[in-house]
């Protein structure tokens, strides 16, 4: 065990922050003590009053997604320099944290997933409740066919206006809001037609049935993408809005920001 123990202790030496993601209560309380690093709770709530905490928006299932988020929003929070030696401890196969491994925060090129969520006009919970209604919808499409969609979320005035409607906005004067379990089957109902739904910053559903008409000279998406994702770059590089898109040929969910791909998911995962 000498030699496993040297290895484990060098990953672990000289490290500036401990990241525990979604710790238990007795993991976290054995690191009450430590003086000599700093120890960061990533989780989705905070229920263990962590002193230093960083907000989980999604459960990114694969570790190095998290371990991303969990180092941009530190350096978002001024929790850690850029050049900063990290221990992550992760779940991977239990339900008790089972993985250890050291990264330095400069390792990673910014993704934007945490400005994503923090950053954006639209309200963090609007975002994560858009995604998983497109994460559902991917898992079980519509009457079990692939379905494609389209939600943008935030800055929805100045959305409205660089869009038309293909049809008549069945959200017009109502007062519903993402979220609540009956609206999200609505959503799931009405994504089975064309055009993009227009969410508001608080979580209000604007509208369905919209054709996106922002120009789409100079966005870059990656290739083998077709218009829902030219009309996603497009409208978040010309608006302060986040758009969400489900697509019906893969199945990802991506979500994109100031024209940028940014988030890529496959619901089969979550």
């Amino acid at each position: 065990m000498t030699d496993l123990d040297e290895l484990l202790a060098d990953i672990v030496s000289d490290v500036d922050a401990i990241f525990l993601f979604s710790p238990s209560a007795s993991f976290y309380d054995r690191f009450e003590d430590v003086e000599d690093a700093s120890v960061v709770v990533i989780s989705d709530e905070n229920d263990l009053d962590a002193e230093v905490y960083v907000e989980l928006p999604l459960e990114f299932n694969d570790v190095s997604s998290r371990i991303r988020y969990g180092i941009e929003g530190a350096l978002d929070m001024e929790l850690i320099d850029e050049g900063a030696v990290i221990a992550c401890a992760a779940k991977t196969f239990e339900d008790e944290i089972d993985t250890i491994t050291r990264v330095r925060a400069n390792q990673f090129q910014p993704s934007g997933v945490y400005s994503l969520f923090t950053n954006s006009r639209a309200d963090p919970a609007v975002i994560r409740d858009v995604l998983e209604v497109a994460i559902e919808l991917g898992k079980k499409g519509q009457k079990g066919k692939p379905v494609g969609a389209l939600f943008v979320v935030g800055d929805a005035g100045k959305v409205m206006n660089k869009s038309r409607p293909l049809s008549y906005n069945p959200f017009e004067k109502s007062h519903v809001h993402v979220g609540d379990p009956i609206v999200n089957v609505m959503l799931k109902e009405f994504s089975r037609l064309d055009g993009a739904f227009v969410i508001s910053d608080s979580g209000k559903i604007v509208s369905a049935y919209r054709y996106l008409e922002p120009s789409a000279e100079g966005v870059d998406i990656p290739k083998g993408l077709g218009a829902r994702h030219m009309a996603a770059g497009a409208v978040t590089r010309d608006t302060n809005a986040v758009a969400i898109v489900l697509s019906e040929s893969d199945g990802l969910v991506r979500a994109f920001s100031g024209g940028e791909l940014i988030i890529e998911l496959d619901p089969e995962e979550y």
